[in-house]
């Protein structure tokens, strides 16, 4: 069972088809370039599948970020690991209005704590394109460092920074 995990503005839920409509218009805008978009639409359910398999396989996973006043959803976080990461990542993508929020912030606070808490990890990465400005902001607000080293998941596509969070000391 997927658990969920609640902040002062959101609630964070397994993925559900509830979510496609908003995931859907994500992948398909540019704002999804730095997660391997855009993508057309008939892939949006396959990442749905994708994630709840995530959680299955590996016993964490994305939770859909859910705004607590509206019920909106607001993006994607959660730890990302599939072969060949070198481990696992604290990873975020935020829909059209809503960044500049501080939400992925909140959301990946309540990550970090969860895979410290919850499952006993010392340390997570987050995998960030060197032009992706905004999130290299996230990880320093969350207390991740630039490592200096490189990852390329996908031998065609472009090398990201690997950044690193350590879950061994005080909460992020």
């Amino acid at each position: 069972m997927i658990p969920s995990l609640s902040t002062d503005r959101l609630h964070l839920v397994p993925p559900s088809l509830s979510h496609l409509p908003a995931e859907r218009e994500f992948l398909a805008s540019e704002r999804s370039s730095f997660v391997g978009g855009p993508a057309p639409r008939h892939k949006t359910w396959r990442v749905i599948a994708l994630h709840l398999g995530h959680w299955q396989i590996l016993g964490f996973g994305m939770w859909a970020a859910i705004e607590r006043d509206s019920g909106m959803p607001v993006g994607l976080v959660g730890i990302w690991g599939p072969e060949p990461w070198p481990m696992p990542e604290l990873a975020y993508h935020l829909y059209e209005g809503a960044e500049g929020k501080g939400y992925a912030t909140e959301a990946g606070r309540a990550v970090l704590d969860f895979a410290r808490d919850r499952l006993g990890m010392r340390e997570l990465a987050s995998m960030i394109d060197p032009a992706n400005a905004a999130s290299q902001s996230v990880a320093r607000r969350l207390g991740a460092e630039n490592t200096g080293r490189e990852f390329c998941a996908d031998p065609d596509g472009p090398a990201v920074e690997i950044w690193r969070h350590d879950l061994t000391g005080a909460r992020a």
